[in-house]
C-alpha cells in the first residue's frame, strides 16, 4: 500500500471558509483501500510554502493529490484566479519530493487539458475521484502505464457513495472560522440555469444518498469532533421528489439536536415544509435567487418568477428562518430598464440580506459560453482558466455599479461590491462573530405580546 498526501489548494474564504468536504470522501476512498493518508489544506496553514515542504518532507508521501475546488471568486469586480495556488503548489511538490503529483477537483474538471498543462501535474482526474484515484493509484503502484487525464465513465449511485473522512484539525480549524463543516445529502442537479457547471460535474439528474446514511454521517462527526452545525452543499437541497424532507424527517426520528443551513430553490416549497425544516435544525438558508426580475431571470434560465423568490422569502421571514439571496447583475438581457425594475424588487425583499455580483463567469462547455461567443463577448479560443465575465452589451458596466451602489447605500443588509461582505466579517470576527453573516445580521421585528384577559 501507498503513502499519500492529500492537498487542497483552495485559499478564498468568501462568503465563508468552506471544509474541503471532496478531499475528505476521496480521503476515506483511499483508507478503505488500506492506504496510508494525510491531509494538507494550504488555507488552514495560512498559505505557508514552508509548512507546505516540511509536510511533504515528514509525511514521505508516494504519491500528492492535489484539489482544485475554485476556478476564481467570481467577482468582476476584484477577480482572482486560483489555479496559480496550484501550480505553486505543485512546483513545491517538485522541488522537495520526487513523486507523482494528481490533480482533480471541481475546477480541474471543468478545465481538464488546460490546467493539466499550467499546474505541470502529472495525472488529472475529472468528476468524482473518490474510485479513479484507487484505480489510478494501484496501477502507477504496478508500474503499468496510464492515461494523463482519466473520466468517469459512469456516476456513482447515491447508495454507493461513500461518507467523508473528516480530519480533526481541519474540523477544528473551520468550526472556529466558520462553526460549520460540510456534508451532502444528494449530487446532481435537474435544473438548466445557463452558467452553472453543476451539470455537466454532478449529473442532470439526483443521486440521493439513503437519509439514514447522511445523518449517521452527521452523528458520526458530532461524536467523533464535537460539530453540530453543518452546511448541507447540495446544488439544491428542496428537490422536487421530496428527498430533502426524508433526511430532515430522519433527522427529527432520531431527536437529533443539530444545526444546519442549506441551499434553496425560491420555487415549490411552502410554510409546511420550512417549518418542518426549522424543527430539525435549520437556521439560516441561502436562497438561489441569482436575478432580480422576471425578463433576467429567464434570461439565465431559471426556471421561476421573482414572485416565487418574494414568496419563499416571507415564508422564511415569517418562520424566523435568516436567509440571504445571492444577485447577479449584468447576465443576458439585462439593461438599463432591468436593473432599475430589479433594485426595485430587491427591495421588497425584507429582513433578509443581499449580496450583488455583476457580470456572470464563463465556464465552458455551458449555453452562456456558446452565447458569449455569438455575441462577441467573448473569442472563441480565449483560455477559460484566467476570469472571464459576460457583461451585457447594452448596459455600460459603470453605470450599472453605481446604480447598484446608490440603492444599496447606508444600509447594513445589502452588500455590494460583495468584497464588502469580507471586510464586515473580518470586524465581526474581533468580537467572537463566526459563521454565515446573514445569520448574524439579520433582526426579525419583534413578536408583540398580547395583553392577557
Amino acid at each position: 500500500m501507498s503513502r499519500i498526501l492529500l492537498v487542497s489548494s483552495n485559499t478564498t474564504i468568501d462568503p465563508f471558509p468552506v471544509y474541503p468536504l471532496g478531499m475528505a470522501v476521496v480521503a476515506s476512498a483511499l483508507a478503505s483501500a488500506g492506504h496510508t493518508v494525510d491531509q494538507f489544506d494550504f488555507l488552514m496553514e495560512g498559505e505557508s510554502e514552508d509548512v507546505f515542504r516540511n509536510r511533504i518532507k515528514g509525511f514521505e508521501p508516494d504519491f500528492v493529490c492535489m484539489s482544485l475546488r475554485n476556478l476564481d471568486n467570481c467577482d468582476s469586480l476584484t477577480a482572482t484566479a486560483y489555479p496559480v495556488v496550484a501550480k505553486r503548489l505543485v512546483e513545491l511538490v517538485r522541488e522537495v519530493w520526487a513523486v507523482p503529483v494528481i490533480v482533480g477537483g471541481p475546477a480541474f474538471s471543468i478545465l481538464p487539458e488546460e490546467l493539466l498543462a499550467f499546474t505541470g501535474a502529472d495525472y488529472g482526474i475529472v468528476g468524482e475521484g473518490e474510485r479513479l484515484v484507487c484505480e489510478l493509484i494501484q496501477e502507477l503502484s504496478q508500474g503499468r502505464t496510464s492515461p494523463r487525464i482519466l473520466r468517469n465513465q459512469g456516476l456513482i449511485s447515491g447508495q454507493d457513495m461513500i461518507s467523508p473522512l473528516y480530519s480533526a484539525d481541519m474540523v477544528s480549524y473551520y468550526v472556529e472560522q466558520s462553526g460549520m463543516i460540510n456534508l451532502q445529502s444528494k449530487r446532481g442537479c435537474a435544473h438548466g440555469c445557463i452558467y452553472c457547471s453543476y451539470p455537466s460535474l454532478e449529473g442532470k439528474r439526483y443521486r440521493l444518498r439513503e437519509p439514514g446514511a447522511v445523518v449517521d454521517d452527521m452523528e458520526r462527526a458530532k461524536q467523533e469532533h464535537g460539530v453540530d452545525t453543518f452546511f448541507f452543499t447540495d446544488a439544491v437541497f428542496n428537490d422536487d421528489g421530496g428527498h430533502y424532507l426524508q433526511v430532515v424527517e430522519e433527522i427529527l426520528r432520531r431527536d437529533s439536536a443539530f444545526r444546519w443551513a442549506c441551499y434553496v430553490r425560491p420555487e415549490g416549497i411552502g410554510r409546511n415544509e420550512v417549518s418542518l425544516m426549522k424543527r430539525a435544525g435549520m437556521y439560516a438558508a441561502e436562497l438561489g435567487t441569482d436575478a432580480a426580475c422576471d425578463r433576467t431571470l429567464r434570461g439565465i434560465g431559471k426556471g421561476f418568477k421573482f414572485a416565487d423568490a418574494l414568496e419563499v422569502n416571507r415564508i422564511f421571514v415569517a418562520e424566523r428562518v435568516p436567509c440571504a439571496h445571492f444577485v447577479m447583475f449584468g447576465g443576458p438581457g439585462e439593461t438599463l430598464e432591468t436593473i432599475e425594475e430589479g433594485l426595485a424588487n430587491l427591495e421588497l425583499l425584507e429582513n433578509t440580506v443581499v449580496f450583488a455580483f455583476t457580470g456572470l463567469r464563463i465556464l465552458p462547455d455551458t449555453p452562456l459560453h456558446t452565447l458569449a461567443i455569438q455575441e462577441g463577448v467573448l473569442a472563441k479560443d480565449a483560455p477559460l482558466h484566467e476570469p472571464a465575465f459576460y457583461h451585457s452589451p447594452q448596459v455600460d458596466r459603470a453605470v450599472m455599479d453605481a446604480m447598484i451602489s446608490n440603492s444599496f447605500q447606508g444600509r447594513r443588509d445589502r452588500f455590494f461590491p460583495p468584497e464588502t461582505s469580507h471586510r464586515v466579517r473580518t470586524v465581526m470576527s474581533r468580537f467572537g462573530y463566526k459563521g454565515l453573516l446573514w445569520d448574524s445580521i439579520i433582526r426579525f421585528p419583534k413578536i408583540p405580546v398580547l395583553p392577557s384577559t
